[in-house]
């Protein structure tokens, strides 16, 4: 079991995110697109009843059949804080990876890695709790300013915050709002973007990420009722 211990409040919060960002490993590449696993997570609150619920879900890289899949039920155990949303999440999500059959290769976060104010998002986190390559696909690009990619699929633009490309506008589909890549943990931003090019074959998001949502999501629904 991966330990994880909540911070007391926000100030603390930043100083692990601080503290733990200098374990983030950048000069690996990680694994090629469309080979070995791939495994999406995601989380689905109920505010009202302090319930959360994960989801992880391993498809083939290849074919993009699933493989495994697995769900875990929590407490909203903090508050919500821009910036500091993987207190909220990880520790549900760190126990679904942890009940999944197989091993999860590569994973992608509905959300960012170094696209972050303290250059620690959830992506981020995740990979250095876990050794595991860990890349963020988000629908929206936080606080930064891109400009807009071209038209076509796999067109991209820089995600900047001042002149530093912390990730890129991305487009998956002809014609579809960009999603916002970024790097987690142990692997590279052409990377990243490949393997989202890759679980995007048919939708503007990564099927990883599909998966995930709707399995958290169906998995919320039945706690609660």
């Amino acid at each position: 079991m991966t330990t994880f211990p909540m911070p007391a409040d926000e100030a603390e919060a930043r100083a692990v995110q601080d503290a733990l960002r200098a374990r983030v490993v950048l000069d690996e590449s990680g694994p090629p697109p469309g080979t070995g696993r791939v495994t999406g997570v995601d989380v689905a609150y109920d505010e009202e009843r302090d319930v959360v619920v994960a989801a992880a879900v391993v498809l083939d890289a290849a074919t993009l059949d699933v493989v495994a899949e697995s769900t875990a039920r929590g407490r909203v155990s903090f508050p919500y804080v821009p910036g500091l949303l993987a207190f909220r999440e990880i520790p549900t999500v760190l126990a679904a990876l942890e009940r999944l059959p197989v091993g999860p290769g590569l994973v992608v976060c509905d959300g960012y890695g170094l696209a972050h104010p303290r250059r620690f998002g959830l992506a981020s986190h995740l990979g250095v709790l876990t050794g595991l390559p860990v890349i963020g696909v988000a629908k929206n690009p936080f606080t930064f300013r891109y400009e807009q990619p071209g038209p076509r699929r796999g067109d991209f633009s820089r995600l900047l915050d001042g002149e530093e490309e912390v990730g890129r506008a991305l487009r998956t589909q002809d014609g579809t709002k960009p999603v916002f890549v970024s790097v987690g943990h142990r692997t590279t931003l052409d990377n990243a973007c490949a393997h989202t090019l890759a679980l995007a074959r048919d939708f503007r998001q990564p099927e990883t990420t599909r998966r995930a949502d709707a399995l958290c999501r169906s998995a919320l629904r039945e706690a609660v009722t």
